[in-house]
This record gives structure tokens, C-alpha cells and sequence, in this order.
């Protein structure tokens, strides 16, 4: 270990937690990775862990807190959903600033989240959570349609389904208790919530000992599919001060503290009902459209920059940026684009990626499916086939390339059927 030098611990960095490294690293530190299951989750891209000095694969818990007090980390804090608790235990084990464990469960289960909101007397869903599709129903026929039936520990959209009959509530009852997460944990219940009307936002935050930085809030556009499925599509960046951005702000401020949400960062995702907000989940890690260079572009900051900076030169957080928001620099968009095709992946179009790269809006995008993988129809953000970026001085240049990207994007990967490939 290089003398003098701190050490930061990652607990699952998997998606946008690719980019905290970097930001740690620019600050001096060196990075230690705990992967919380024997193998890595084949649901989402592995992270890279060449970027890491230390690499360790956790099995027992007080074996995992011997190897990282040897490293003697100023930080542990989790790069995705499934790690939360896991780096919780840790930071705590070791004596180090962080969340604590009062309140992890509610901050990793949907259950237990909105609960914790209710008790507090903050404006959140109805619900039910059972193992039993005919408790489901019953509770679902008795609270009205349409109802949303999803997973207690899931997240990006991963078997959610709006329902608007006791059948459609039994199947999707069904679906998810007979499956297992994104993160590899098994359904063992089902969580049904009355339908929150409105539009849906995302306010990211950076905490340091409760004071917070207020990254971006986001409006989300989503499409309907056939299925009843909800799938992302776009969201665009408001102004902190554009309404109703400081009524979400204000709400989510109050669910951080309810949840003991202290340090790091916070992606909430919140509905504007008639009623007000009511959150809809947050997540104690970095937001999934995480792209430093855009958003320190169109936000003036990011939130894996700020988080570095929140836990190794917290004073300068404090000074700089605590009880502060960002300021939008133009229209800001983050693109999610969806298909309908299945098969596998045999090449990527290079001309296609390089034309829509040219478009005056693009920023930059980040291709999802690598040769060799499968492509299949979307139905959640990881079954999503590119993020693109994209700001411009107005929406309608963000749209006019928007519409362009929606023509190409289905000829970025080179598909072959899956029983040709098996020839």
C-alpha cells in the first residue's frame, strides 16, 4: 500500500459506479473492491476491476472486516443497489463515518422504505406485501386499480407492472415471485402499491454528516409497451429552480433524513401527485445517468466528483457546495433507447455509432451490448440497448436528434437469430 495514501472501499461497483474510481483516484486515494456474492452478477456489466489495488470477494463477515482493517480505509460506501447493506455492516464494523445499520433494511427495501416514510407522516404509496397472489388480489381489488406489483429488492424497472384488474394483479404476483431480482436474490414476496399519479422526477444528492448537495432533478419520459410494462425513454434536466423542482427537493431532503441517509449519494426517483411528491424509491448510491463530463456540462458538477470530495476533503465539500444546487448551463437530456429485436449480437455497426455520435446534441453515448451478447425486447433499463447523452442551447435541437437517434438506433448492433448462431 503506498504510504500516506487513503484508502476507499467499493462494495459491488457495478454501472455508473465505473466512474468513482476515477474520481477517487484524482483526489490520492487508492481503491479497494468488495464483491458481496462468491461470483460477479451476470445481470449488469462487470465492473473493472483492474482499477482496484484490492480485490476482495466476500464470504464471511468478520473475515472481510480483518482484510479491510489491515488496509486500515477511510470509507466504505457501496457502488450499487445489492452492496448498500453489505458496506453499511462494514463501515460500521470498522469505526468509519457512514449510514449506519439502524435503518439499512429501509433503505434497501421498498417495504420497509415507505413505511419508514408513512411513520414519519411523509405522503407515500398505499401497499401490501405478501407471498400470496390471492392476498394480492384481494388487497389490490379492495384499494382500487390500478395497482403496481413489483419487487421488494429490485430496481431499473426490473419486473414492475401497473395493473388494472385482479387478473393482471395475479399474474404479475406470479411473475415476480417466480423469479429472482436483477441481483440475484430470490422473490420471496411480492410488493403491491396503489398507483402514485403524476409525473415522475429523480433528485440526486451528495450528503456529507446530513448537509447536502443537490446535483440535478431530472423529469422522466417513459413509454408504455403493450404488455403494460413501463419502460424509461428520456429525462430532461430542470432548473433548481424551476417548479416543481423545489417542492421534490424539499421532500426528498426530508425522506434522506427519515432514512439515515448522512453521507454519500442518493438517487431518488419521486412522483408529483395532486397530494404532492411521494417517493416512489431512493437509492443510497450514485444515479444510473451518471456521466461526469455531461453533467458537470449542462449542471456545473457531478456526483461522483462531489462524492469523492465529500469523503476525503469534506471541509472543502462543506464550504463549497453543502446546503448549495446546481445550476442548469442549457437543455440537458439522458436518452435510453429501447428495441424490439432478439438474438445475438454478432458486431457493431461502427458508421451508425459514429453518425449518431455526430449529431450536434450528442454529448456521448454508451453502448450497452458488446459481440456475443444477447439482445432481446426491452423491458427495463437493463434490457436497454444504449444511454446517450445529449445538450444543446434549446429542446428543440435536443428533439430534432432525439427523433434521428430513434430511426438509427435498431442498426448500431448487427443481430443474428439465436438458432443460426447455435449452427
Amino acid at each position: 500500500m503506498a504510504e500516506n495514501r487513503p484508502v476507499v472501499v467499493l462494495v459491488d461497483a457495478y454501472t455508473s459506479a465505473q466512474y468513482l474510481p476515477p474520481q477517487f483516484r484524482a483526489l490520492g486515494a487508492e481503491l479497494a473492491h468488495v464483491q458481496s456474492t462468491p461470483e460477479l452478477m451476470s445481470s449488469m456489466p462487470a465492473p473493472d476491476l483492474g482499477v482496484y489495488r484490492h480485490r476482495i470477494v466476500h464470504h464471511d463477515l468478520d473475515a472481510t472486516v480483518a482484510q479491510l482493517r489491515r488496509l486500515a480505509p477511510v470509507c466504505v460506501l457501496a457502488g450499487q443497489e445489492p452492496g448498500v447493506e453489505l458496506a453499511d455492516v462494514l463501515s460500521e464494523r470498522l469505526g468509519l463515518v457512514g449510514n449506519g445499520t439502524a435503518r439499512s433494511e429501509a433503505r434497501r427495501d421498498k417495504y420497509a422504505m415507505a413505511e419508514a416514510l408513512r411513520a414519519a407522516g411523509l405522503h407515500c404509496a398505499d401497499q401490501l406485501q405478501s407471498s400470496d397472489p390471492e392476498a394480492l388480489v384481494e388487497w389490490a381489488v379492495g384499494t382500487g386499480f390500478p395497482v403496481v406489483v413489483k419487487p421488494r429488492k429490485s430496481a431499473a424497472g426490473d419486473n414492475v407492472y401497473i395493473c388494472g384488474s385482479a387478473q393482471e394483479v395475479r399474474e404479475a404476483a406470479k411473475a415476480v415471485l417466480g423469479s429472482d431480482t436483477i441481483y440475484c436474490e430470490t422473490n420471496g414476496e411480492a410488493l403491491a402499491q396503489s398507483f402514485l399519479p403524476g409525473t415522475e422526477y429523480v433528485v440526486d444528492m451528495v450528503s456529507h454528516d446530513g448537509r447536502r448537495y443537490v446535483c440535478g432533478v431530472w423529469e422522466y419520459q417513459r413509454r408504455m409497451l403493450p404488455s403494460g410494462r413501463n419502460i424509461y425513454d428520456r429525462e430532461r434536466l430542470l432548473a433548481a429552480d424551476e417548479h416543481p423542482a423545489p417542492d421534490l427537493i424539499a421532500y426528498v431532503d426530508r425522506a434522506l433524513d427519515v432514512l439515515g441517509v448522512r453521507y454519500g449519494p442518493s438517487h431518488a426517483e419521486v412522483m408529483l401527485t395532486p397530494q404532492g411528491p411521494a417517493l416512489v424509491e431512493v437509492g443510497a448510491r450514485i444515479a444510473g445517468n451518471m456521466h461526469p463530463g455531461f453533467h458537470d456540462r449542462c449542471a456545473g458538477g457531478n456526483q461522483a466528483t462531489l462524492t469523492a470530495l465529500a469523503y476525503l476533503r469534506p471541509d472543502e465539500f462543506d464550504d463549497g457546495y453543502a446546503g448549495g444546487r446546481f445550476r442548469r448551463r442549457g437543455e440537458a437530456v439522458c436518452c435510453t433507447t429501447s428495441t424490439e429485436l432478439c438474438g445475438v449480437v454478432e458486431g457493431i455497426d461502427e458508421a451508425v455509432v459514429d453518425e449518431i455520435r455526430g449529431l450536434d446534441a450528442v454529448y456521448g453515448l454508451n453502448l450497452k451490448l458488446a459481440p456475443g451478447e444477447l439482445i432481446r425486447p426491452t423491458v427495463d433499463l437493463y434490457s436497454s440497448t444504449m444511454r446517450i447523452f445529449l445538450a444543446a442551447a434549446t429542446m428543440e435541437d435536443i428533439m430534432r436528434d432525439y427523433r434521428r437517434i430513434e430511426t438509427l438506433k435498431d442498426r448500431v448492433y448487427r443481430v443474428r437469430d439465436i438458432e443460426e448462431s447455435k449452427r
